[in-house]
């Protein structure tokens, strides 16, 4: 199963990410939580320098910017498991 986090205050730019993440989980039609996680202490724990930062299953994907949504289904595909 994957899960998706997003790292950040809740800024207008972490806003920004979670909508491409759901953008990209919807048109791969995957089901996956989007967790947001604002501790600073918990973000800290990512090798992270810069918000917004977007992590599936616990892998730091991006940090500082706002990814595509097509990197962000490649980074989807990728980590989705075979069965």
């Amino acid at each position: 199963m994957l899960v998706v986090k997003v790292l950040g205050s809740g800024c207008a730019n972490c806003k920004k990410v979670e909508q491409v993440a759901r953008q990209a989980l919807e048109a791969l039609d995957v089901e996956a939580p989007i967790v947001k996680v604002t501790d600073y202490a918990k973000i800290m724990q990512y090798p992270i320098m810069a918000t917004p930062g977007l992590v599936i299953n616990e892998k730091l994907m991006c940090a500082g910017r706002i990814p595509s949504e097509a990197e962000v289904k490649t980074w989807l595909t990728a980590a989705r498991p075979t069965a």
